[in-house]
């Protein structure tokens, strides 16, 4: 969805506003959130593909064709993939094809089943009560391998493609300088950061003189009313225009890609992501998230299924292989997975007409890369998919595994408005931890 001229300035200051404030945080307050010594990390950047709404595990990853109709619907014929044992749906021949390059959990499991504490527990491994908001996965990251940690980069460490999920505030107690850098914008436009980010048909020339004027006009507002508090905004506008108007910003012109490969990829909104975040990797973002929508599949869910399980397959496919074939797998973690699974039990009855609603007991994601053994899978659901067989895991679990990959230590303080203990990763204390860290596949 293109953005208007506003949103397009607000994300565009946001973003360079997280450079200025990450590298002024205060010397006490980053020491407070410094990590002990960790090994060294395996892991230089994740993508996270985030299907927002809740993808089938039933549908995906985990096929049931022996739970018969009401359970399984049309998709009775799961396929091998590459991996002796490793069964997925029909839908995803290639990514059968590089099964070896990751791993499924199907174990996955907090028994949440609304959109927007589920969204937060995944992302944060935490569940949503008390008074603090704690920051996701790509916050923390950003704050442990952003700019204090010698990121040096004009893209800023933390962006997602295209819109942020809205379900909570990302940063959380952390605050906007740890915020995503949203594009907006279709990336299955050539150059969608220029059409999305700053404003359709707008050349760079006519951005300049934009620019030009405005710092005409800041300065007739200096004379007037000298604020030092403007000086931060200025310092965060002109950093958000050396990344619309400079080199930083070509990252996200696809047309400096050949057709062969956007092809390859897939020419569609889900194909073009993925080939920017692998786009992003190349210049050392640590986070990338793709968001992914229309995954809350209540009504007709094998009819948008067999439209949206190709995308999905041609384009992730894609990027496991050409991020290993540069050489670039082993230390890019690839996450793949959303709130929770659908409903095993199919609702025929109109107006749902073979739907499936929301289910946090037992859901599968997937996960490839930076450390993370490909070819493995990770607990099971029981016959029917509706409850966790063996080996539960929890978000945090997940998270602090990507944690550890990344050497950030998952005990390590996070830097909290109030001086309150607040650590990466929830203690036993609460209630989230299940199995522990995937040793399994790390």
């Amino acid at each position: 969805m293109p953005m208007n001229r506003r949103d397009a300035l607000k994300h565009g200051l946001l973003g360079a506003g997280a450079f200025i404030a990450a590298n002024q945080l205060p010397r006490s307050l980053w020491a407070m959130s410094a990590a002990p010594a960790a090994p060294v990390a395996k892991a230089k950047s994740v993508i996270q593909i985030w299907m927002w709404g809740g993808p089938g595990h039933l549908d995906t990853f985990d096929p049931k064709p022996d739970a018969g109709y009401d359970y399984c619907g049309p998709f009775n014929k799961p396929i091998a993939t590459n991996v002796d044992g490793i069964l997925i749906n029909e839908l995803l021949p290639q990514l059968a094809k590089e099964a070896d390059k990751y791993s499924i959990i199907r174990s996955m499991t907090h028994g949440i089943n609304a959109h927007e504490t589920a969204s937060y527990t995944v992302q944060t491994g935490r569940k949503s009560n008390g008074h603090d908001v704690f920051p996701c996965a790509g916050a923390v990251v950003s704050l442990f391998k952003g700019y204090k940690a010698g990121y040096t980069g004009l893209v800023p460490p933390y962006v997602v493609l295209t819109q942020p999920q809205g379900r909570f505030s990302e940063a959380g107690f952390l605050g906007p300088n740890y915020a995503p850098f949203a594009t907006g914008g279709d990336p299955a436009q050539a150059r969608f950061f220029v059409e999305g980010v700053v404003a359709q048909n707008v050349t760079d020339d006519r951005q300049r003189a934009r620019r030009e004027l405005l710092r005409q006009l800041r300065t007739v507002g200096h004379v007037v009313n000298a604020d030092a508090s403007l000086d931060a905004f200025t310092h965060s506008e002109e950093q958000a225009y050396d990344l619309i108007l400079g080199d930083a910003g070509k990252v996200f012109d696809l047309s400096q890609e050949t057709g062969e490969m956007r092809d390859r990829y897939g020419r569609n909104t889900f194909g073009q992501s993925c080939l920017v975040a692998r786009r992003l990797v190349e210049r050392g973002v640590p986070y990338i998230t793709i968001n992914s929508q229309g995954w809350d599949t209540h009504k007709q869910n094998f009819q948008i299924m067999r439209q949206k399980l190709p995308q999905v397959d041609n384009g992730l496919s894609t990027l496991l292989r050409d991020l290993s074939d540069r050489g670039l797998l082993e230390s890019t973690i690839v996450w793949v997975g959303g709130e929770f699974g659908r409903r095993p039990k199919i609702d025929w009855e109109a107006p749902w007409n073979g739907g499936r609603n929301h289910h946090g007991a037992v859901f599968s994601t997937l996960v490839a890369g930076g450390g993370f053994k490909g070819g493995h899978v990770i607990g099971s659901s029981d016959a029917r998919g509706e409850e966790v067989r063996d080996r539960p895991v929890s978000p945090s679990d997940l998270i602090a595994s990507i944690y550890q990959l990344l050497s950030i230590d998952p005990n390590a303080k996070l830097p909290h408005p109030q001086g309150l203990d607040m650590r990466a990763i929830p203690g036993a204390a609460e209630g989230l931890s299940a199995g522990g860290l995937l040793k399994e596949i790390i």
